[in-house]
Parts: structure tokens; C-alpha cells; sequence
């Protein structure tokens, strides 16, 4: 595997980095790709999307994940909603035109807001072979009457939700509503005592690898299952 650092245009004066992983046997002719945003609270460096982006680049994935502006800046608060999606729609035309590397299919996703935002771009007409969501914030904490799920309904692609049990952000009831109502293929995968961040309670006899590695099969499949359409 050979990992690329790359910055990425967004607008005029605003560059964001980008790691991307590319698997030894890599064929863009019949490759797929998978992009991957971090969430609020962190940048692409988190352990956990670290880990997914090997993970997934290990299984013949090209894997690229990336910052928003604001983390380049160091900044603690999210840019506003535009700006979020002008950075994904750049890396995916980053992507999609990169000479060497263009796959011939891709999917978008991410953690927490960095997925809500792919799938937003993806309803306003971007076009994806797949959404993965590593923990949809489904509603803020304690405020499930405020669904953040009104353009999932233009979502034409096939989607993936991973969502744990005790996650403040997602009601598994709710959720589980608003999945019956999209005219897309939709998978759950329901992750046991993981919070919005998968971590489980010691009880659980689960550890982090663990969740990491059913996390990233699971991703893998749907990946493969998908491209192959």
C-alpha cells in the first residue's frame, strides 16, 4: 500500500489535505474508491477513521480521507453548511479526475456530520455509487423531534448506516422509521452498546479493536457488494 499526501483546492485561497491510501493491486480500469470526512469534534487524524481508511485500503479499496477548512485552521467550530459542501464536491472531482487513480466506482461517507454532509451534496445531484454513515447524527442530543433527515429522500444511491445502541445522536426507533420511508436501498448495522463514537462499556466484553474490525468488515462488504453493480 502507498499512501499519498495531497492538498486539495476548495476555492480561492482555501486548500484543504487529503491522505490518500492506494492498495498495491490497484486498478482504476475496475477500481473503487471510498472518501472519508471526519466529524465535528476532530480531524481525518482521529484513531478511528485512521483506522478505517487502512483498514479498508487493505482490502483493495482506494481509500482517501480529508479535512475541512476549519480544522486546517485549527478552528474548534464546523465552517457553514456551503463551505462543508464546496470541500466535498472538490475532493470528489479530485478523485474522480485524478489521471492515474480515477475509479471506475465510488462511494462517499464519514463520520458523524462528515457523512450528514456527503449525503447532502449527494441529494443536491452529486452522483455515488454508495453512502457509508459511520454514526448519523440522526438529531442533536436530546432532541429527537428534530430529525436531520429531510433530503435523504432525494438520495437516489444505496446507503449504509452503522449505528451503536446507546448512541445520544441516533434513536434506533426513529431511525428504523425513517429508513422504511427512503426509495433507496438502506442497510442498518446495529452496532451493541457503541455511543455515537462505538465505544462500549467494559461490560459489554467488547473492545475497541473489536468494534473496529466488525466496523470495517462491514463497510468492506457493502462496498464490494455495491461496486460490483
Amino acid at each position: 500500500m502507498q499512501v499519498l499526501a495531497r492538498k486539495i483546492d476548495v476555492c480561492p485561497q482555501i486548500y484543504v489535505s487529503s491522505l490518500w491510501a492506494v492498495p498495491s493491486d490497484y486498478d482504476p480500469a475496475r477500481g473503487t474508491a471510498l472518501i472519508l470526512a471526519h466529524g465535528a469534534g476532530n480531524d481525518m487524524n482521529s484513531p478511528f477513521l485512521s483506522f478505517v481508511h487502512e483498514a479498508v485500503a487493505a482490502r483493495g479499496v482506494l481509500s482517501v480521507k480529508f479535512n475541512f477548512p476549519y480544522k486546517e485552521r485549527r478552528a474548534k467550530l464546523p465552517d457553514r453548511t456551503p463551505l462543508l459542501e464546496a470541500t466535498w464536491r472538490a475532493l470528489i472531482a479530485s478523485v474522480r479526475d485524478e489521471p492515474a487513480l480515477a475509479p471506475a466506482r465510488l462511494f462517499l461517507g464519514g463520520k458523524s456530520m462528515g457523512g450528514r454532509i456527503a449525503s447532502q451534496v449527494v441529494a443536491a445531484g452529486e452522483a455515488c455509487d454508495g453512502l457509508v454513515f459511520l454514526g448519523y447524527p440522526l438529531h442533536p442530543p436530546r432532541r429527537p423531534e428534530r430529525l436531520r433527515t429531510a433530503h435523504l429522500s432525494a438520495v437516489a444511491s444505496p446507503m449504509l448506516f452503522i449505528q451503536g445502541t446507546r448512541d445520544a445522536l441516533c434513536d434506533l426507533v426513529l431511525l428504523r422509521g425513517v429508513l422504511k420511508g427512503l426509495r433507496t436501498p438502506s442497510i442498518l448495522h446495529v452496532i451493541e452498546g457503541g455511543d455515537h463514537s462505538f465505544h462500549a462499556p467494559k461490560r459489554s466484553g467488547r473492545s475497541e479493536s473489536d468494534i473496529q474490525h466488525e466496523i470495517t468488515e462491514v463497510v468492506a462488504g457493502f462496498v464490494s457488494v455495491h461496486g460490483e453493480r
